[in-house]
């Protein structure tokens, strides 16, 4: 991983803190933030619900003494109620309610009880008119025990006429000082609730923390720039792995060199995906995808000994290929021409011999010979095959086999006409073909032979035929695939080349061709046949 040098912190005090630090600030502000404003509001809930408690409660108190019989009997026959009976009821009702006071009045609001004896006689001091007229009155009003919340209830006779009213209530004092009753409770609950916060907070700062590596924000501006200049200046392509093989990285030579997909990722090739199981690290392996060839390195990214992901590295090999290839040949040519410089000079040798022995028309004959001989392949393949590259490497290759003791034939039907695909693909086809077929031939029994025919119509046709063992159908396509060895019918050991039928593979993919192996029919048909058949419509994606 790049790592870039760690940024100074600018001027101030805020700046020094870390990014750990930043984050606990911040949550712990907003925690403090959320605690105060939850204990507002539940503050002022608790309070709502401690008045709306003690409306209900003296509601249903005044309502029981308006219905006791000492009150209403006493209301409905003035002048001779026994008011000493009333206030005795009144004050054990009082005692054993709780409530601040009970004032039973007439229908001229006159208290008849009170819990200041002084205020017996006096007009009661609140809303009492609704009560009165056979309403209900609830309110907070001040009178001569403080603010309190009170309810007036209207005392009804036993005809229903309203002979009265009872007052019931109790003072703020009371209900502020259930209120602090309950506060405990409440402020438990919110220092146990900030107290989580505060360790959640302290936690997140630790994660945030480890997550970054230590790294400040700054660093990993910095950091994210310089990884993401590299990833699009470097000339090879870069994919990175997770452990589960899902692609997370790619850069912009990777997305040239591979395929994408719908989601706008790359689709590694199955050459290259082989390579992902292979145990250890890969090193310049060169590898055959649909249209180019590839030097893939995979390496296991390992951060403090655990694996953490894969890292392929692919380099474009295509071009250079080619041009190997192309060397290849005009090396054959070269090789060919020294072989026939070499035959010709003890053909010479022989002609000089005989002349000088005096036999000159044996040495004519002999040289007439072997001149003829050499000539027949090369007008055959110069009349039948206009490609002037096809033709040159066909007649090398058949120098080259002469040399190593297998004869190739260029079948008599062979007809190519000029231009009807790039010679650089048919020099490919061909070339690798017949190398394969001479390889295969020699490790056959005598006579070893290739025989080569290439004709064109609505696509042109390659078949090479060979006298050794043949390859089953079977395993023609895994005989494509890079580093397969025909004489172990198996993949070769590492290091070795194995292009041949990958190359010839890649060229009739790119082309939608076909590639088969046709078995022998009579024994004169060699171990078998591979024909290739390419079509004359341009390769999608042009020529390569």
């Amino acid at each position: 991983m790049l790592t870039p040098a760690r940024s100074r912190p600018a001027s101030g005090r805020f700046v020094h803190w870390t990014l750990a630090s930043r984050v606990l600030v911040l949550q712990l502000l907003v925690v403090l933030l959320v605690v105060v404003g939850a204990t507002v509001a539940l503050g002022l809930q608790l309070r709502a619900d401690t008045r709306r408690d003690a409306s209900v409660e003296v509601t249903d108190v005044a309502a029981a003494v308006a219905q006791a019989p000492p009150v209403r009997e006493g209301l409905a026959d003035p002048p001779s109620a026994d008011r000493v009976a009333v206030r005795g009821y009144v004050e054990s009702v009082r005692a054993a309610t709780g409530v601040d006071f009970v004032t039973v009045m007439d229908r001229d609001a006159i208290r008849w009880t009170h819990p200041d004896p002084a205020e017996v006689g006096r007009p009661f001091l609140g809303h009492a008119e609704a009560a009165l007229a056979g309403g209900r009155v609830v309110e907070t009003y001040t009178g001569t025990l403080g603010p309190s919340v009170r309810a007036v209830l209207p005392v009804r006779a036993a005809d229903g006429r309203v002979v009265g009213a009872v007052a019931v209530g109790v003072t703020t004092r009371s209900v502020t000082a259930d209120l602090l009753d309950r506060l405990p409770v409440l402020l438990l609950a919110l220092a146990l609730a900030l107290a989580l916060s505060v360790a959640g907070s302290w936690a997140l700062s630790r994660w945030v923390r480890r997550a970054t590596h230590g790294l400040e924000p700054a660093d990993l501006t910095r950091l994210w720039e310089v990884n993401d200049a590299v990833l699009h200046s470097l000339r090879e392509g870069l994919v990175v792995l997770d452990p589960a093989g899902r692609v997370q990285v790619v850069n912009d030579e990777a997305r040239r060199l591979l395929p994408a997909t719908a989601d706008g990722s790359v689709d590694l090739p199955p050459a290259v995906q082989r390579l992902l199981g292979a145990p250890g690290d890969v090193v310049d392996d060169l590898q055959v995808t649909d249209d180019r060839v590839l030097v893939v390195n995979r390496l296991d990214a390992r951060w403090e000994g655990r694996r953490v992901g894969t890292v392929v590295t692919l380099r474009d090999h295509t071009e250079l290929q080619a041009l190997t290839r192309d060397l290849d040949a005009v090396r054959g040519l070269a090789d060919a021409l020294r072989a026939q410089a070499h035959e010709a000079a003890n053909r010479l040798h022989v002609v000089v011999t005989l002349v000088e022995q005096g036999q000159p028309e044996r040495a004519v004959a002999f040289a007439t010979s072997e001149l003829a001989a050499a000539q027949q392949l090369t007008d055959l393949v110069v009349a039948d095959v206009a490609d002037p590259a096809v033709a040159a490497l066909l007649i090398g290759k058949s120098a080259q086999a002469d040399e190593r003791g297998v004869e190739l034939e260029v079948e008599p039907d062979t007809a190519l006409a000029d231009g009807l695909l790039p010679a650089r693909d048919l020099v490919t086809v061909v070339g690798n073909l017949v190398d394969n077929a001479v390889e295969a031939a020699l490790d056959g029994e005598d006579p070893r032979w290739v025989r080569v025919r290439i004709t064109a119509g609505d696509e042109v046709e390659v078949r090479v035929t060979d006298s050794g063992e043949g390859l089953p159908a079977g395993w023609l396509e895994r005989a494509m695939q890079r580093g397969w060895s025909r004489k172990e019918h198996r993949l070769a050991p590492e290091g070795s080349h194995g292009l041949g039928l990958a190359l010839v593979g890649q060229v009739v993919r790119r082309y939608g061709g076909t590639i088969a192996v046709e078995e022998p029919v009579t024994l004169d048909d060699g171990g078998g046949t591979i024909v290739v058949r390419l079509p004359l419509a341009a390769p999608p994606g042009g020529a390569r």
